[in-house]
């Protein structure tokens, strides 16, 4: 089982900036996919920003040019920067980690507790 623990989230003013991490703990072999989702209230929760472990990324179309994620593998931690925030950005943003428990293995979802951001107009 993997562990995810998220720091980062608050309140900003619209074109803010907030920068969001998630850490993984545990026991596995590897992390291959590492992202961010967020859901807003009455909304189905949504791909924000993934990262693999070779470096790839994907980006909703909403985000893009603005948000920039990362990550460390020696950590086991992603990061979102988040720049220009509007007030659509307001959600609870989840960590998410697809893993595996060895070489081969399928991969496992977790999913960290969320944290919320709100952007004020």
């Amino acid at each position: 089982q993997v562990q995810l623990v998220e720091s980062g989230g608050g309140l900003v003013q619209a074109g803010g900036s907030l920068r969001l991490s998630c850490a993984a703990s545990g026991s596995f072999f590897s992390v291959n996919v590492m992202g961010w989702y967020r859901q807003a209230p009455g909304e189905q929760r949504e791909l924000v920003a993934a990262i693999t472990s070779g470096g790839s990324t994907n980006y909703a179309d909403s985000v893009k040019g603005r948000f920039t994620i990362s990550r460390d593998n020696a950590k086991n931690t992603v990061y979102l920067q988040m720049n220009s925030l509007k007030p659509e950005d307001t959600a609870v943003y989840y960590c998410n980690a697809k893993y595996s428990y060895f070489l081969g293995d399928r991969q496992y979802d977790s999913w960290g507790q969320g944290t919320q951001v709100t952007v004020s107009s």
